[in-house]
């Protein structure tokens, strides 16, 4: 199913653009299963263009992005697709669905930033995936 999708990761800002992905996160990743080795890098014109569905972590980024250019309907809070978050969605409160940055916590803030990316990402799936 993974060969229908494209996926890729970058951020509105360039602050860590070239180096690898925070240990912290390698390491939770590697706990769950998961193999990273990505290079961080920032979005770009052409990923407007790419991607069908551009994905935000927080609100911050959600405007970032429509401030760099991407067209609004391609734009959508990633925790939007969270099934055990649908009333949230429904009743409009897009704020709790912000993605808190672990970068400046400890190791247990990474932990439940990958629960919650996981979640949504089975969202995302079971609606794209049929």
């Amino acid at each position: 199913m993974l060969g229908r999708f494209k996926i890729d990761s970058c951020g509105t800002g360039g602050w860590h653009a070239g180096g690898p992905a925070d240990p912290r996160s390698v390491m939770v990743a590697a706990k769950n299963g998961v193999t990273l080795e990505h290079v961080a890098r920032q979005v770009c014109e052409d990923d407007f263009e790419r991607f069908d569905l551009l994905l935000a972590m927080d609100q911050k980024n959600h405007s970032d992005l429509i401030d760099l250019g991407a067209p609004r309907e391609k734009i959508k809070l990633f925790r939007s697709f969270d099934p055990t978050l649908a009333d949230v969605v429904a009743e409009g409160a897009m704020h709790k669905l912000d993605v808190p940055d672990p970068y400046y916590g400890g190791h247990d803030g990474f932990d439940r930033v990958y629960d919650m990316v996981w979640r949504a990402s089975e969202g995302l799936l079971a609606r794209y995936a049929s």
